[in-house]
């Protein structure tokens, strides 16, 4: 049955009459963020807790008084306050194996689906107003907070069978205490807590004598306190159940993937389990769209730099390459390339391995090697169905490059990344390939080589002087380097202590013109090409990485470790 509209709702209890609501929607009109019920409040037409009635009525749930409601404590001890806090939940009963929870926002249905996932009760909503939820919260969590090592001590005196101590494998009693609130509580807390701190990746890691999890958050793995090593096995399970893998299945890796919504916004996990020597690893790799911008304004590029890029990127044919290592930042780049191109007058279709995000508008392939849908086949494919512009996930092989040389010269903008250590690299590397000189020059627009260095922390952001060691690193000129301020992060809670929070982007744009094609043509050398780029204007990565620790953005440390020397011979 269709639901009925929230305005309407207000209508028909006597909250607001038709002109009303007309001159709510025409006010909403200018404000597409936000929603009628919080136009309406802004405009003094209702009250915050009529809307709240409103929205129990809408979605067929009560409306609770979270000041007036006693929450038993064994009620509590169920939710840790990050879920709580991170889903703007409260729990507030328990019945039957039916856990009722207040909402803020009682329109995110997902996140009841992700509770009963997490929790393994059936759950129910109830609506409240997103300040009582929150003053409860506060209120009620304020002596209880979680934290990994209560919920690991926890674990200490988790009765579990001689059997699973001895190491032996027995599916059903790890099936059995995959299950129990213990196991689900520590998991819960170690995915909450690694997509509140915007990680990308969760390790877990079972030794012989020790079971790690790590996180990676700013491309740097960082390791949380150690769960019991005898229940690995049954953590493992509890992370197969969720992603709907094959629990019996120990001796073949096994791919699948957790779909969340976090604070209403969709997280997805992409799950590998790896069997190992002393038992399966796995590792999640985080997907979430609020932490990843697809826009070019917003992934650090210099404004110069930026514009010649723009211009690149809406050539009519030709090829622009992203070079860069595994974990540069190359698809994100390409993909804001691609969000900017989007339109309805533009067909974009891409081939990936695998897809990352997807995109409103654009046709994504995935590729799978095991069934032969390779790069090279799928590009044929993709040139049948008329597109403007195509990306190929990456060139590995000649095959590859010649199709996609061939789509450039038959009139389609291509996209594409590589594996190379700087932009002029990437000519080589093409080169080696098997690709004519001819045809790179024919149809090879610009290459982009980029890193992501991390962000010093603005909270703990601290002055200092560097050695003459450290500067000498820069291969500047001391006195030089010495008219400069540099900074680096002291650590403090909001970066976890390590002087770091996010990453910005440094970038090297080689454009190929007439100059450089024939340098290519005359099989120029890499320093050759180098050279002649930087004397028209290219900045190279070590520069861009320069221009920001001379800003105070990022440390020395952090350039050395992600550029090469030779960037200024």
């Amino acid at each position: 049955m269709a639901q009925r509209r929230l305005g309407q709702i207000l209508v028909d209890l006597g909250y607001l009459n038709e002109d009303q609501l007309w001159d709510v929607l025409e006010e909403q009109k200018q404000a597409p963020g936000e929603v009628i019920g919080q136009v309406a409040v802004r405009m003094g037409l209702v009250t915050q807790d009529q809307v709240t009635e409103a929205l129990a009525e809408q979605w067929g749930m009560p409306v609770v008084n979270l000041d007036e409601t006693n929450i038993p404590p064994k009620v509590l001890e169920l939710v840790p306050e990050t879920m709580a806090s991170i889903y703007k939940i409260m729990p507030i009963s328990l019945k039957d194996n039916v856990l009722t929870v207040a909402m803020a926002d009682p329109q995110n249905v997902a996140a009841l689906d992700d509770l009963r996932n997490f929790l393994g009760y059936d759950v129910r909503g109830a609506v409240s107003t997103l300040a009582a939820v929150e003053a409860s919260i506060g209120r009620h969590y304020a002596t209880k907070e979680d934290s990994i090592e209560d919920v690991i001590q926890s674990l200490e005196t988790l009765e579990i069978g001689t059997v699973a101590r001895n190491k032996a494998i027995d599916i059903g009693g790890d099936e059995e205490l995959a299950e129990t609130q213990p196991i689900r509580k520590l998991l819960n807390m170690v995915l909450l807590l690694a997509i509140k701190d915007q990680a990308s990746d969760i390790h877990f890691e079972p030794f012989e004598d020790e079971f790690k999890i790590r996180v990676r958050a700013d491309g740097v793995l960082y390791e949380m306190v150690p769960p019991p090593r005898h229940l690995a096995n049954a953590i493992i399970s509890r992370v197969k159940v969720m992603s709907e893998l094959d629990i019996a299945e120990r001796r073949l890796p096994q791919d699948g993937r957790i779909e969340l919504n976090v604070g209403g916004n969709p997280v997805d996990l992409r799950v590998s389990v790896l069997p190992t020597m002393f038992g399966e690893s796995v590792v999640m790799r985080v997907l979430d769209r609020t932490v990843v911008q697809l826009d070019l304004n917003k992934i650090g590029m210099d404004p110069n730099t930026l514009d010649r890029f723009r211009k690149m990127i809406r050539i009519a044919h030709g090829i622009v390459l992203v070079t860069g290592p595994t974990g540069s930042g190359k698809t994100t780049t390409l993909y804001s390339a691609l969000n900017e191109l989007n339109d309805t007058e533009t067909k974009i279709i891409t081939t990936e391995d695998p897809i990352e995000y997807d995109i409103e508008g654009i046709v994504q392939v995935p590729v799978n090697a095991d069934i032969d849908v390779t790069f090279a086949n799928v590009l044929r494919a993709i040139l049948r169905h008329d597109p403007d512009t195509i990306l190929v996930g990456e060139i590995r092989d000649y095959e590859t490059a010649e199709i996609a040389i061939q789509s450039a010269l038959t009139g389609h903008l291509v996209f594409s990344t590589l594996h190379t250590n700087d932009a002029p690299t990437a000519i080589t590397r093409l080169r080696d390939m098997g690709v004519p000189p001819f045809l790179i020059t024919a149809t090879v627009e610009g290459i982009l080589a980029q890193r992501l260095v991390r962000r010093i922390c603005v909270e703990c952001r601290t002055q200092f002087d560097p050695s003459d060691e450290l500067l000498m690193e820069l291969q500047l000129p001391i006195a030089q380097a010495r008219r400069y301020k540099f900074y680096y992060g002291k650590g403090c809670p909001r970066c976890n202590n390590s002087g770091y929070k996010g990453r910005t982007g440094i970038y090297e744009l080689l454009e190929v013109n007439d100059d450089i094609r024939d340098m290519i043509t005359s099989d120029g050398s890499i320093d050759d090409l180098r050279n002649l780029a930087r004397t028209q204007g290219m900045t190279t990565l070590r520069e861009a990485g320069l221009k920001l620790i001379f800003d105070g953005l990022t440390t020395i440390d952090e350039v050395v470790r992600e550029t090469v020397m030779e960037d200024l011979d």
